[in-house]
Protein backbone atom coordinates (compact mmCIF):
# COMPACT_ATOMS: atom_id res chain seq x y z
CA UNK A 1 0.00 0.00 0.00
CA UNK A 2 1.90 3.27 -1.08
CA UNK A 3 0.87 6.37 0.84
CA UNK A 4 1.37 9.43 -0.30
CA UNK A 5 -1.37 11.91 1.19
CA UNK A 6 -2.92 11.61 4.32
CA UNK A 7 -6.06 13.19 5.09
CA UNK A 8 -7.15 14.22 9.11
CA UNK A 9 -10.09 15.19 9.30
CA UNK A 10 -10.83 17.45 12.67
CA UNK A 11 -8.15 20.50 13.17
CA UNK A 12 -7.75 20.53 16.80
CA UNK A 13 -5.15 19.52 19.47
CA UNK A 14 -4.85 15.91 18.38
CA UNK A 15 -5.48 16.73 14.01
CA UNK A 16 -3.53 19.56 14.17
CA UNK A 17 -0.19 17.20 15.82
CA UNK A 18 -1.04 14.34 13.38
CA UNK A 19 -1.30 16.43 10.37
CA UNK A 20 2.17 18.08 11.67
CA UNK A 21 3.99 15.32 11.98
CA UNK A 22 2.97 13.85 8.77
CA UNK A 23 4.27 16.89 7.09
CA UNK A 24 7.57 16.67 8.90
CA UNK A 25 7.66 13.06 7.61
CA UNK A 26 7.42 13.92 3.99
CA UNK A 27 3.65 13.72 3.31
CA UNK A 28 0.77 15.87 1.91
CA UNK A 29 -1.97 16.50 3.72
CA UNK A 30 -5.11 17.37 3.50
CA UNK A 31 -7.09 18.73 6.99
CA UNK A 32 -10.73 19.52 7.35
CA UNK A 33 -13.05 20.80 10.05
CA UNK A 34 -15.94 22.09 10.08
CA UNK A 35 -15.58 25.58 9.73
CA UNK A 36 -13.23 27.96 8.23
CA UNK A 37 -12.47 29.68 11.57
CA UNK A 38 -11.31 26.54 13.04
CA UNK A 39 -9.17 24.88 10.39
CA UNK A 40 -7.54 28.61 10.77
CA UNK A 41 -7.21 28.03 14.08
CA UNK A 42 -5.40 24.60 13.36
CA UNK A 43 -3.72 26.00 10.87
CA UNK A 44 -1.65 28.15 12.87
CA UNK A 45 -1.31 25.77 15.45
CA UNK A 46 1.11 23.99 12.90
CA UNK A 47 2.53 26.94 11.82
CA UNK A 48 3.67 27.64 15.18
CA UNK A 49 4.90 23.93 16.05
CA UNK A 50 6.75 24.47 13.13
CA UNK A 51 8.27 27.35 13.92
CA UNK A 52 9.10 25.89 16.97
CA UNK A 53 11.17 23.25 15.49
CA UNK A 54 12.78 25.71 13.63
CA UNK A 55 14.21 27.50 16.85
CA UNK A 56 15.50 24.28 18.34
CA UNK A 57 17.34 23.64 14.74
CA UNK A 58 15.37 20.70 13.95
CA UNK A 59 14.37 22.22 10.69
CA UNK A 60 15.32 24.96 8.45
CA UNK A 61 13.08 27.43 7.37
CA UNK A 62 12.63 26.07 3.86
CA UNK A 63 11.96 22.79 5.60
CA UNK A 64 8.87 24.46 6.76
CA UNK A 65 8.16 26.35 3.83
CA UNK A 66 8.03 22.98 1.64
CA UNK A 67 6.16 21.60 4.34
CA UNK A 68 3.63 24.49 4.44
CA UNK A 69 3.23 23.89 0.40
CA UNK A 70 1.78 20.57 0.90
CA UNK A 71 -0.64 21.09 3.22
CA UNK A 72 -4.33 21.70 2.05
CA UNK A 73 -7.05 22.80 4.34
CA UNK A 74 -10.71 22.19 2.80
CA UNK A 75 -14.26 22.09 4.93
CA UNK A 76 -15.40 19.84 2.08
CA UNK A 77 -14.73 16.14 2.87
CA UNK A 78 -15.23 15.01 -1.01
CA UNK A 79 -11.58 16.72 -1.29
CA UNK A 80 -10.40 13.40 0.74
CA UNK A 81 -11.06 11.51 -2.53
CA UNK A 82 -7.44 12.24 -3.32
CA UNK A 83 -6.16 10.82 -0.02
CA UNK A 84 -4.30 6.77 0.50
CA UNK A 85 -4.75 7.19 4.39
CA UNK A 86 -7.14 8.79 6.33
CA UNK A 87 -6.73 9.70 10.11
CA UNK A 88 -10.09 10.99 12.09
CA UNK A 89 -9.71 12.77 14.95
CA UNK A 90 -12.88 14.34 15.76
CA UNK A 91 -14.73 15.24 19.00
CA UNK A 92 -14.66 12.05 20.83
CA UNK A 93 -18.40 11.19 20.66
CA UNK A 94 -19.63 7.99 19.00
CA UNK A 95 -22.63 9.42 16.93
CA UNK A 96 -20.30 12.04 15.09
CA UNK A 97 -17.50 9.18 14.43
CA UNK A 98 -19.81 7.31 12.42
CA UNK A 99 -21.60 9.89 10.50
CA UNK A 100 -17.89 11.36 9.33
CA UNK A 101 -17.01 7.70 8.32
CA UNK A 102 -20.55 6.75 6.40
CA UNK A 103 -19.42 9.90 4.47
CA UNK A 104 -15.43 8.93 4.20
CA UNK A 105 -16.52 5.54 2.84
CA UNK A 106 -18.29 7.42 0.08
CA UNK A 107 -15.67 9.90 -0.38
CA UNK A 108 -12.20 8.05 -0.04
CA UNK A 109 -10.87 5.39 -2.51
CA UNK A 110 -12.08 1.86 -2.02
CA UNK A 111 -8.61 1.04 -1.30
CA UNK A 112 -7.59 3.83 1.49
CA UNK A 113 -7.42 2.93 4.94
CA UNK A 114 -9.84 4.65 7.61
CA UNK A 115 -8.00 5.05 10.66
CA UNK A 116 -9.73 6.57 14.19
CA UNK A 117 -7.71 8.26 16.61
CA UNK A 118 -10.89 7.67 19.12
CA UNK A 119 -9.30 6.91 22.67
CA UNK A 120 -12.27 4.78 23.52
CA UNK A 121 -14.99 3.55 21.19
CA UNK A 122 -15.29 0.25 19.62
CA UNK A 123 -13.86 0.04 16.38
CA UNK A 124 -15.85 -2.75 15.56
CA UNK A 125 -18.48 -0.52 15.67
CA UNK A 126 -17.02 2.36 13.61
CA UNK A 127 -16.01 -0.08 10.91
CA UNK A 128 -19.84 -1.55 10.90
CA UNK A 129 -20.74 1.69 9.48
CA UNK A 130 -18.93 1.82 6.16
CA UNK A 131 -18.57 -1.02 3.30
CA UNK A 132 -14.97 -1.01 3.93
CA UNK A 133 -14.58 -2.68 7.53
CA UNK A 134 -11.48 -4.65 7.24
CA UNK A 135 -9.96 -1.02 6.43
CA UNK A 136 -10.92 0.58 9.08
CA UNK A 137 -8.70 0.62 12.48
CA UNK A 138 -7.66 2.79 15.73
CA UNK A 139 -4.60 4.49 15.51
CA UNK A 140 -4.53 6.56 18.79
CA UNK A 141 -2.00 9.28 18.96
CA UNK A 142 -1.15 10.25 22.56
CA UNK A 143 -1.06 14.08 23.45
CA UNK A 144 0.88 16.05 22.53
CA UNK A 145 1.24 14.69 19.44
CA UNK A 146 5.00 15.77 18.18
CA UNK A 147 6.20 14.95 21.43
CA UNK A 148 4.67 11.57 22.47
CA UNK A 149 5.76 8.19 20.58
CA UNK A 150 3.23 5.89 21.29
CA UNK A 151 0.25 5.63 18.77
CA UNK A 152 -1.99 2.73 19.99
CA UNK A 153 -2.66 0.66 17.13
CA UNK A 154 -6.09 -1.18 17.66
CA UNK A 155 -8.01 -3.81 15.33
CA UNK A 156 -11.88 -4.16 14.76
CA UNK A 157 -13.30 -7.57 14.77
CA UNK A 158 -13.10 -7.35 10.69
CA UNK A 159 -9.51 -5.51 10.04
CA UNK A 160 -7.63 -7.49 7.78
CA UNK A 161 -4.03 -8.16 8.57
CA UNK A 162 -2.95 -5.66 5.15
CA UNK A 163 -4.80 -2.94 7.16
CA UNK A 164 -3.27 -3.27 10.65
CA UNK A 165 0.49 -4.03 8.88
CA UNK A 166 0.01 -0.64 6.88
CA UNK A 167 -1.04 0.97 9.72
CA UNK A 168 2.14 -0.03 11.76
CA UNK A 169 4.40 0.65 9.05
CA UNK A 170 2.79 4.17 8.53
CA UNK A 171 3.53 4.84 12.68
CA UNK A 172 6.81 4.16 11.83
CA UNK A 173 7.65 6.62 9.10
CA UNK A 174 5.83 9.06 11.09
CA UNK A 175 8.44 8.60 13.47
CA UNK A 176 6.19 6.80 16.24
CA UNK A 177 6.01 3.70 18.07
CA UNK A 178 2.98 1.63 17.48
CA UNK A 179 2.16 -1.03 19.83
CA UNK A 180 -1.21 -3.00 19.70
CA UNK A 181 -4.13 -3.11 21.71
CA UNK A 182 -7.13 -5.11 21.46
CA UNK A 183 -10.83 -3.56 21.07
CA UNK A 184 -12.21 -3.60 24.16
CA UNK A 185 -13.42 -0.14 25.92
CA UNK A 186 -10.62 2.68 27.09
CA UNK A 187 -8.20 -0.20 24.83
CA UNK A 188 -4.92 -0.21 27.68
CA UNK A 189 -4.12 3.62 27.62
CA UNK A 190 -7.28 5.16 28.58
CA UNK A 191 -8.35 1.65 30.80
CA UNK A 192 -5.65 1.93 32.82
CA UNK A 193 -5.15 6.23 33.03
CA UNK A 194 -8.70 7.25 33.12
CA UNK A 195 -9.68 5.51 36.34
CA UNK A 196 -6.78 7.35 38.01
CA UNK A 197 -7.44 10.61 36.82
CA UNK A 198 -11.49 9.84 37.75
CA UNK A 199 -9.67 8.72 41.42
CA UNK A 200 -7.91 11.48 41.41
CA UNK A 201 -10.95 14.14 40.95
CA UNK A 202 -12.36 12.04 43.77
CA UNK A 203 -10.00 12.99 46.43
CA UNK A 204 -9.98 16.76 45.23
CA UNK A 205 -13.63 16.78 45.52
CA UNK A 206 -13.73 14.72 48.93
CA UNK A 207 -11.14 17.47 50.28
CA UNK A 208 -8.21 14.71 50.49
CA UNK A 209 -5.82 17.34 48.83
CA UNK A 210 -5.77 20.25 46.91
CA UNK A 211 -5.00 20.08 42.89
CA UNK A 212 -1.62 21.13 43.24
CA UNK A 213 -1.03 18.76 46.48
CA UNK A 214 -2.36 16.06 44.56
CA UNK A 215 -0.28 16.11 41.69
CA UNK A 216 2.78 17.31 43.19
CA UNK A 217 2.37 14.10 45.23
CA UNK A 218 2.16 11.50 42.15
CA UNK A 219 4.79 13.89 40.53
CA UNK A 220 7.32 13.15 43.00
CA UNK A 221 5.93 10.01 44.88
CA UNK A 222 5.12 8.09 41.60
CA UNK A 223 7.64 9.89 39.04
CA UNK A 224 4.86 10.81 36.64
CA UNK A 225 5.57 13.76 34.65
CA UNK A 226 2.53 15.39 35.11
CA UNK A 227 0.07 15.29 37.96
CA UNK A 228 -3.25 13.29 37.21
CA UNK A 229 -5.22 16.70 37.57
CA UNK A 230 -3.25 18.49 35.34
CA UNK A 231 -2.76 15.69 32.25
CA UNK A 232 -7.06 16.22 32.33
CA UNK A 233 -6.60 19.36 31.91
CA UNK A 234 -4.26 19.25 28.84
CA UNK A 235 -6.23 16.17 27.60
CA UNK A 236 -9.95 18.24 28.18
CA UNK A 237 -12.26 17.79 30.95
CA UNK A 238 -14.90 16.92 28.75
CA UNK A 239 -13.06 14.27 26.67
CA UNK A 240 -12.40 12.48 29.93
CA UNK A 241 -15.77 12.40 30.88
CA UNK A 242 -16.93 11.03 27.68
CA UNK A 243 -14.39 8.46 27.98
CA UNK A 244 -15.22 7.17 30.91
CA UNK A 245 -18.61 6.89 29.97
CA UNK A 246 -18.11 4.63 27.10
CA UNK A 247 -16.06 2.20 29.72
CA UNK A 248 -18.80 2.53 32.43
CA UNK A 249 -21.32 1.45 29.35
CA UNK A 250 -19.13 -1.03 27.83
CA UNK A 251 -17.55 -2.68 30.81
CA UNK A 252 -21.10 -2.16 32.67
CA UNK A 253 -18.61 -2.26 36.49
CA UNK A 254 -19.54 0.77 38.64
CA UNK A 255 -15.88 1.17 39.26
CA UNK A 256 -15.82 3.57 35.82
CA UNK A 257 -18.58 6.34 37.31
CA UNK A 258 -17.56 9.01 36.70
CA UNK A 259 -16.61 11.69 39.64
CA UNK A 260 -19.69 14.07 40.06
CA UNK A 261 -16.94 17.15 40.31
CA UNK A 262 -15.77 15.72 37.00
CA UNK A 263 -19.35 16.36 35.79
CA UNK A 264 -20.04 19.38 36.96
CA UNK A 265 -16.64 21.20 35.62
CA UNK A 266 -17.97 19.96 31.97
CA UNK A 267 -21.47 21.16 32.89
CA UNK A 268 -19.98 25.03 33.42
CA UNK A 269 -17.63 24.58 30.70
CA UNK A 270 -14.64 24.11 32.23
CA UNK A 271 -12.90 21.74 29.79
CA UNK A 272 -9.19 22.32 30.70
CA UNK A 273 -6.60 24.08 28.76
CA UNK A 274 -8.48 24.72 26.09
CA UNK A 275 -11.36 26.63 27.70
CA UNK A 276 -8.85 28.51 29.86
CA UNK A 277 -10.26 26.79 32.73
CA UNK A 278 -10.05 23.46 33.88
CA UNK A 279 -9.11 22.10 37.62
CA UNK A 280 -6.43 24.72 37.18
CA UNK A 281 -6.49 28.64 34.91
CA UNK A 282 -4.62 28.93 32.47
CA UNK A 283 -3.64 32.44 30.23
CA UNK A 284 -5.43 33.23 27.33
CA UNK A 285 -3.61 32.43 23.91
Amino acid sequence: MEIKTIGVVGAGQMGGGIAQVSLVSGFHVLLTDVSGPALDKGRAGIVKGLDIMVRKEKITAADKDKMLDRLVATTNLSDFSACDFVVEAATERRDLKLTIFRTLDGVVPAGSVLATNTSSISITAIAAATRRPDKVIGMHFMNPVPLMKLIEVIRGLQTSRETFDATMELSRRLGKEPVSANDYPGFVANRVLMPMINEAVYALMEGVGTAEDIDSIMRMGANHPMGPLALADLIGLDTCLEILKVMQEGLGDPKYRPCPLLVKHVEAGYLGKKSGRGFYTYPKA
